[in-house]
C-alpha cells in the first residue's frame, strides 16, 4: 500500500497490533519494526514538506523551542502527533512521578526515535541501530491537571542571562546604520546595540547576533548574507522558549530557503539551527540558576 501524504499514514496506527504469537521476544520485536518504520516515514514525509515550501516552518520550531534536548526528527515526530505536547515520557516516567497514562490515551502513543546499539558495517564504519519509543504528553496523562507554577522572568534578568558569557563583546550605541536594532562590528568583535530599545526588542535583534556568533564559531566558512536565515531561525526558538513576543517573525518567507533541497541538506540545517539555539539556552540556564542560588543565599542571610 502506498501512501503519498500524511492523512494517510496517520491513519494507520502507530503501534498496531503485532499478529499473535507465543513468544513476548518475538511480538516486542515485530512492534518495535512497525513503530520504527512508522517514525521514519513520518519523519521523512515531513521533511518533504520543507523541500516542497509547505511546511508549517512556525509549528515545528515551537514544538522545537519546548523539546530543544530532541533530535530534529524527534521534534518532528511530536509536531505531526501532538503539536501542543509540553512534557512526554513513557509509562515508568510517568510512574515514577506518581502519574499514569489515561487508560483512553494508551494506545495513542507519540512515537520517538532513541539511538541504540552501535554496529559495525562492511566498509569498516561505525553505524547505530535505532529503537521506536512510545511516550505520552502531560494530558494523556492522569498529571494533566497538575498546575506548574508559571515562572515570570525579569526583562533585565532574562537580558543579562542571554549575553552571559557572550564569546564577544557587546555595547550600547545612540544610533545604528539603517535603523538597526543590534548589529556586529566584526574588527572589533562587539556587538552593538541600539539604545532606546523595548527590552523584548533587545532580545530579538541581540539573540539574531550571538546566534550569527555562533555559527560562525561552529562553520569558518559561515557567510550571514545567504544563511543568516539560520540565526534568525534560532532566536525565534529562543524567543518561543523564554516568552517573548515573536509573532512579527517573518517565517513564511523562510519557507523558499528549503524549497527543492535535499532531504539530508535540510535535515543538516534544521540540525545546525537547534544546536545554535541550544548553545545559547545552556548559557542562559546557567546564569539564571547562577542569579537563583545566589538569591536564596541571600534570603537565608
Amino acid at each position: 500500500m502506498q501512501m503519498n501524504n500524511f492523512d494517510d499514514i496517520l491513519e494507520v496506527k502507530a503501534t498496531a497490533q503485532a499478529p499473535t504469537v507465543q513468544n513476548p521476544k518475538l511480538q516486542w520485536q515485530v512492534k518495535q519494526q512497525q513503530n520504527r518504520e512508522y517514525a521514519y516515514q513520518t519523519s521523512d514525509m515531513a521533511i518533504e514538506e520543507f523541500s516542497r515550501g509547505e511546511a508549517n516552518i512556525r509549528k515545528y520550531l515551537d514544538v522545537q523551542s519546548r523539546f530543544l534536548g530532541y533530535s530534529v526528527r524527534n521534534a518532528l515526530l511530536i509536531m505531526k502527533k501532538n503539536p501542543d505536547a509540553t512534557r512526554i515520557g513513557d509509562y515508568n516516567y510517568w510512574k515514577g512521578q506518581n502519574a499514569e497514562v489515561l487508560r483512553t490515551e494508551s494506545k495513542n502513543p507519540i512515537i520517538i526515535l532513541e539511538p541504540g546499539k552501535e554496529y559495525k558495517r562492511e566498509d569498516g564504519s561505525v553505524g547505530q541501530y535505532y529503537n521506536a519509543k512510545e511516550v505520552y504528553d502531560i494530558s494523556q496523562t492522569t498529571a494533566k491537571d497538575t498546575v506548574n507554577p508559571s515562572v515570570t522572568l525579569d526583562d533585565r534578568l532574562l537580558l543579562k542571562a542571554l549575553i552571559s558569557k557572550s564569546p564577544v563583546t557587546i555595547t550600547v550605541t545612540d544610533e545604528l546604520p539603517g535603523g538597526r536594532g543590534a548589529m556586529m562590528d566584526t574588527e572589533k568583535q562587539t556587538i552593538m546595540v541600539r539604545r532606546g530599545m523595548s527590552a523584548p526588542d533587545i532580545f530579538k535583534c541581540v539573540s539574531v547576533e550571538l546566534a550569527n556568533v555562533d555559527l560562525e564559531f561552529q562553520n569558518p566558512a559561515y557567510i550571514r548574507e545567504s544563511e543568516g536565515y539560520k540565526a534568525y531561525l534560532a532566536s525565534y526558538i529562543l524567543c518561543k522558549k523564554y516568552g517573548v513576543e515573536a509573532g512579527d517573525y517573518n517565517l513564511d518567507g523562510v519557507k523558499q530557503v528549503f524549497k527543492d533541497r535535499e532531504p539530508q541538506d535540510i535535515t543538516a540545517d534544521l540540525n545546525e539551527i537547534k544546536e545554535t539555539a541550544k548553545a545559547i539556552d545552556t548559557r542562559m540556564t546557567r546564569a539564571l540558576e547562577q542569579n537563583r542560588q545566589a538569591k536564596v543565599k541571600t534570603e537565608v542571610r
